[in-house]
């Protein structure tokens, strides 16, 4: 970890800003920027999906009938959001929620055909996003910086709203 002392030295050398050192600031702004690249792509391509929305259906699809608590936790967002967009995609024709029969307050969650060939189809604009992300990065980089995420993310996860499973895949 960076001490303050060392963070100032730092900025003092490089001419950056203190803030442009800071981790937090540029995940911010990673995710801001990702965000964008993502809505920019989706609208080009011709959809209309969110960020959480690509990922509920993609966990949807790898995991058909799972519930929605599970859901939340699977992709790291709280219950209460993640209601939401259940409804949203359930409202676009895209998945169904079924009463589980063994406990009645809950929902399962399967895919509609519709949901499954949006899946499909927006697949090859998905990972065309993850590489613009990243295109200042030679594929060592990639790696390196993915393998970081997931270790610093190992150790903070327990401390956001809802933990990410761990063992996660990065995609």
């Amino acid at each position: 970890m960076m001490s303050s002392a060392g963070l100032e030295a730092e900025t003092k050398e490089s001419g950056d800003s203190e803030i442009h050192m800071m981790p937090g600031h540029l995940i911010r702004r990673m995710h801001q920027a990702s965000t964008a690249i993502f809505d920019i792509e989706m609208r080009r391509a011709g959809f209309d999906l969110t960020p959480v929305q690509y990922a509920a259906l993609h966990v949807i699809g790898r995991r058909p009938g799972l519930d929605q608590a599970t859901l939340a936790a699977e992709i790291a967002y709280d219950r209460v959001t993640i209601g939401g967009v259940v409804d949203r995609l359930e409202q676009k024709g895209l998945l169904r929620r079924e009463i589980d029969r063994e406990d009645r307050r809950s929902r399962r969650l399967h895919l509609e055909a519709k949901g499954a060939d949006l899946l499909q189809a927006v697949g090859p604009s998905v990972y065309r996003i993850q590489d613009e992300m990243l295109q200042g990065l030679s594929a060592d980089e990639r790696q390196s910086l993915l393998g970081l995420l997931r270790k610093a993310l190992s150790t903070v996860g327990d401390v956001s709203r809802t933990a990410p499973r761990s063992g996660a895949s990065s995609r």
